[in-house]
């Protein structure tokens, strides 16, 4: 058996982009690992123990330039909740940029947000 441990997510800045994830999506911190002067492993996660993300700071120019388009545009990460209200909220009052208004699908309540740097997420309250 297989299990999809973690996904690498590029940022600009770690510190920066844990405060977002551990402040706006309310992940945990896993590990803050110093690896060089440059190069640190960090890991977050949802606290429900979900697929990690390994954040590694692009350091090229061609990784900078992919940030923000994970998924070429489309949504890139789904983000399930179990009270889409509160957790929208929450998400509008830290600065998130929703691409549109909270809708109603045969899967649940579902709104597109973006990241820090502009991927695409849903915010997803099952049926």
């Amino acid at each position: 058996m297989a299990k999809l441990a973690g996904m690498t997510f590029l940022v600009k800045d770690y510190d920066e982009a844990i405060r977002w994830f551990i402040d706006v999506l309310d992940f945990a911190l896993l590990e803050d690992t110093k690896l060089s002067e440059t190069k640190r492993w960090v890991r977050v996660a949802d606290r429900g123990g979900g697929t990690c993300l390994l954040l590694a700071k692009a350091a090229t120019a061609q990784q900078q330039q992919t940030m923000g388009h994970a998924a070429g545009g489309r949504v890139a990460f789904f983000l399930h909740t179990e009270d889409f209200a509160s957790m929208h909220v929450h998400m509008l009052q830290s600065g998130v940029v929703f691409r549109e208004q909270p809708r109603h699908e045969s899967y649940g309540t579902v709104a597109v947000f973006e990241d820090l740097y502009g991927n695409g997420w849903d915010l997803i309250e099952p049926r």
